[in-house]
């Protein structure tokens, strides 16, 4: 069984801070691989009726337990999972608690209580880079076409009917015991859309006539892919000048894999890199950043940054995503710069050994790989976080 090693690290911090963490994510991703990687846990598999039968008394539950770190996999699949987090978060914090599920904690009527102050979150992102290295597989090609799920990667082959078979299975165990929704073929048809459509701007109308049901209806399927981590909104960020676009979002589907799928991509051209590549830095950035929020931004004369972040007493960083480095031009950072000035330009490119500042159109930029983006992300992080311990 791979270890992946940067998320169990994750894990163990997150333990310090909370007694439980809520691990999310969608399926397949390795929820349950990476729970029973954990050192000395006692693992509990939520979908067994008779695991369930044991949980009912939540007291008596925790208090019949020896070991001190217990996972509960699934743990959706409980009449009232909120309960029993709460009862170990008030009345046992010495036990620590690793609860998985597909959705964020709350996104559905079966969880009463978010447990807000209670618990840690941590979202379980397909295969990362440091995921690659510990698959043995670094092929950002292969990582593109065959995704970030680890059994859809580790397939020889282009796994295409797996693909659908997720579909399937998403629709039936997350949506329909989660949300309840109707018309499954209108929110599918939404879904292979959205996926078909990563990465552009998100407008309901557009969705509405082929899927058959109302630009309301469009906004909830929506909502339902972002808490099930099947989409990624990112929210425009603007200022207070009326040519930026300040509400229109653009989304981004969760995995490579499945977008190369709904394109109708079985090998990739050279011109399709670098729209993948967009994608991997993204789901590089979330997996870092783990609940801050990714902002991309566009002015009406149709200059666009692919990223921004905006950290509390900080200029914003923007980002710009590159499949070769060569030929690059700064006009998009220069319009934005223009607006928004003193923060750093970071161009993440798939050439780059070492990272380098050149100034280009006038603008200073740092040219970046993505293991160097993730520790710039993350240093400040982490020191804060020794600190505190100290």
């Amino acid at each position: 069984m791979v270890k992946r090693e940067e998320w169990i690290r994750r894990i163990e911090e997150a333990w310090t801070a909370r007694s439980v963490v809520w691990l999310s994510g969608v399926r397949r991703v390795g929820k349950t691989c990476l729970a029973q990687t954990l050192a000395d846990v006692e693992y509990f598999d939520c979908e067994l009726p008779r695991v369930r039968r044991s949980m009912e008394d939540p007291q008596g539950f925790w208090a019949s337990l020896g070991r001190r770190r217990v996972v509960l996999d699934e743990v959706h699949r409980l009449p009232n999972p909120s309960e029993l987090l709460k009862v170990a978060a008030d009345h046992f914090p010495r036990i620590r608690v690793l609860a998985t599920g597909s959705s964020t904690l709350g996104a559905s009527a079966r969880f009463r209580d978010t447990l807000a102050g209670r618990k840690r979150d941590i979202r379980l992102l397909p295969l990362t880079l440091s995921d690659l290295a510990a698959f043995g597989n670094t092929d950002l090609r292969h990582r593109f076409l065959h995704g970030g799920l680890p059994p859809f990667f580790l397939a020889p082959g282009v796994p295409e009917r797996d693909f659908q078979e997720w579909m399937d299975a998403y629709w039936a165990k997350d949506i329909q015991e989660l949300f309840r929704l109707e018309r499954r073929q209108a929110f599918q048809r939404f879904v292979e859309l959205t996926l078909a459509q990563s990465g552009g701007m998100f407008e309901a109308t557009a969705f509405a006539r082929p899927c058959e049901v109302s630009r309301t209806t469009i906004a909830n399927y929506l909502e339902v892919l972002g808490a099930t981590g099947v989409a990624y909104v990112l929210r425009p960020y603007s200022g207070p000048r009326a040519s930026e676009i300040v509400a229109a979002p653009k989304v981004y589907g969760f995995d490579t894999g499945f977008i190369c799928y709904y394109r109708g991509w079985d090998r990739l051209r050279p011109d399709d890199l670098g729209f993948l590549w967009e994608h991997l830095v993204l789901n590089e950035l979330l997996a870092a950043l783990q609940g801050e929020p990714v902002q991309y931004w566009r002015d009406k004369a149709g200059h666009e940054v692919d990223f921004v972040l905006r950290r509390r007493g900080q200029s914003p960083f923007a980002i710009e995503c590159k499949w070769a480095a060569d030929g690059f031009r700064a006009g998009n950072l220069r319009a934005f710069r223009t607006r928004h000035p003193g923060g750093e330009n970071l161009v993440v490119c798939a050439d780059v050994d070492r990272a380098y500042v050149r100034e280009t159109d006038g603008v200073r930029v740092t040219f970046e790989n993505l293991s160097g983006l993730v520790r710039r992300l993350t240093a400040p992080a982490r020191a804060r976080r020794l600190a505190g311990r100290q």
